[in-house]
């Protein structure tokens, strides 16, 4: 009989590490919310894309989910690009 593991959230199960983990975990929310932007504007991917600064297929990339595609920096960038402001909170474990 093997023994079941449980994890805080499928990011820590998916991870090698606590840092990678926190890495996904950040990814995904900031995609998260620049999607709910995109959507909350009425905005075509190719809109999206064009004030993203980034292509359509990528733009198809974030909408969908995709975060193992794109990077903090890059998803940094995207926001700022729609005039959003990145900010970070440190909280404690």
């Amino acid at each position: 009989m093997s023994k079941t593991e449980t994890y805080a959230s499928v990011w820590d199960a998916l991870a090698d590490t606590p840092e990678q983990a926190a890495n996904l975990r950040a990814r995904a929310e900031l995609m998260q919310k620049i999607a709910v932007i995109v959507q909350e504007s009425g905005w075509t991917q190719v809109e999206a894309a064009t004030r993203c600064g980034v292509t359509q297929p990528r733009m198809n990339d974030l909408l969908r989910g995709r975060v193992s595609r794109f990077s903090l920096d890059a998803l940094v960038n995207i926001a700022t690009a729609i005039g959003r402001r990145v900010h970070v909170e440190l909280e404690a474990a």
